[in-house]
């Protein structure tokens, strides 16, 4: 629901942000006659006039004018911030119009005991294999085969080069290639076709690509490729013995079945945390469907704008501005924006669940209880109680933080 708020500031209040905002005006200042920062308020008045103030003095009430909108409607809950229009502004006077967008009301469905199963994390010898396989890879040696044929499992080194109707295709060439046989890097065939060539030898494979490969020119396509191989690897694998245990470095790890425990438990406790995140959802899920109430479009945006945002930040980390990666993939800012739409649309619409839920309980929160989670989130952070209090914005935020925390038990219980 929007509704329009017309509120002022009184006199005085105005005329308390008209002075902050010549202080900041006159500080970095020069006129001939005054020293920096010395300008009397008269002369500058004279010279730029109080309406030089205005937009400065505005930005300064605007929070003032909010506490009062909020102060004055106890009940009012706006779903995103409010946009602002100024109606009024002059030497004596500031009014503004903020057209506020309510939080919807929710009328919530079976929330509680929702019969939902969670999954058992259960650990298969192959999953444990695979692990093992996986961390005995770090720890490999490679061995030249001075004589003998490649084999499955070697690592070769090779050029090449695709024909398609005797005509080199696009990205079909390469020059002293890495490859591991077995390791299913190439279409099908061509690892294949290589097993049982010796060094210096030189093949022609006569290969088809998939129907589904993801090159238009190249999909369901005859073609040659020329082989020649320049080296032939064997990959050695570690014997689990005292040295690999030694190099290993994990704690009380020195046998191969504890090495198998060890990795049994880590694969145990991810598929728990995967299964409790899946759980979850379909938790919120279902008391969201059971729920009625319609969001407002406008805190859809705010989200899709945070996404955006956030996503932003995560590819600058890896060295990419969000102006390339749009360019890479093509695609403008609305674009982009609309792929988070979907995601944005369920965020909001559990938080608003949820919040409903809050306000249904009434959890009562004891101080204990409010300092306990202080101090376990602060940690968490690795800041001291009051800094990480004030960059999250007060005890206020951290009891709606733990309430919220306490509706998602109540609802996935």
């Amino acid at each position: 629901m929007k509704k329009e708020f017309e509120v002022k500031l009184s006199r005085t209040e105005w005329e308390k942000c008209l002075d902050e905002a010549l202080k900041n005006k006159i500080k970095d200042l020069k006129i001939d006659g005054f020293r920096k920062g010395t300008v009397p308020k008269d002369i500058y008045l004279k010279k730029f006039g109080i309406e030089s103030l205005f937009m400065d003095a505005a930005d300064a009430a605007l929070p003032m004018l909010y506490r009062k909108l909020m102060d004055e409607n106890k009940d009012l809950e706006p779903a995103v911030m409010p946009t602002v229009d100024i109606k009024t502004i002059n030497e004596s006077e500031i009014v503004v119009t903020f057209n506020v967008v309510s939080k919807p009301e929710v009328k919530l469905g079976k929330y509680k005991d929702l019969k939902i199963k969670k999954e058992e994390a259960k650990v298969t010898e192959e999953e444990i294999e695979h692990e093992l396989g996986h961390l005995r890879e770090q720890f490999i040696e490679i061995r030249t085969k001075e004589d003998g044929r490649v084999e499955d499992g070697n690592e070769v080194r090779i050029d090449f080069e695709g024909f398609k109707d005797n005509v080199p295709f696009e990205g079909g060439k390469s020059e002293n290639y890495r490859l591991v046989i077995g390791s299913h890097s190439f279409i099908p065939g061509f690892e294949e076709g290589i097993i049982g060539m010796k060094v210096g030898e030189e093949k022609e494979l006569n290969l088809r690509f998939p129907e589904d490969y993801h090159a238009e020119d190249l999909k369901g396509k005859d073609v040659v490729f020329k082989v020649k191989v320049n080296e032939i690897n064997e990959r050695v694998y570690p014997e689990m013995n005292d040295e690999f245990f030694k190099d290993l470095a994990i704690p009380e790890v020195d046998t191969e079945e504890k090495l198998r425990n060890f990795l049994k438990e880590n694969i145990k406790t991810h598929k728990e945390s995967h299964i409790e995140g899946e759980y979850v959802e379909k938790c919120l899920e279902t008391a969201t469907k059971n729920a009625t109430f319609e969001v407002p479009e406008e805190m859809v945006t705010e989200e899709v704008n945070r996404m955006y945002n956030e996503f932003a930040e995560q590819i600058k980390m890896q060295g990419i501005e969000i102006s390339q990666y749009l360019q890479m993939l093509k695609m403008d800012e609305t674009k982009l924006k609309e792929n988070f739409k979907e995601e944005a649309t369920k965020r909001v619409s559990y938080r608003l669940v949820i919040e409903a839920v809050v306000k249904s309980e009434k959890f009562d929160i004891t101080e204990e209880e409010l300092n306990k989670h202080i101090s376990n989130l602060a940690k968490r952070y690795g800041a001291e109680e009051s800094e990480f209090l004030t960059q999250v914005g007060g005890r206020d935020f951290v009891k709606y933080d733990l309430e919220f925390k306490k509706a998602i038990e109540l609802i996935t219980k």
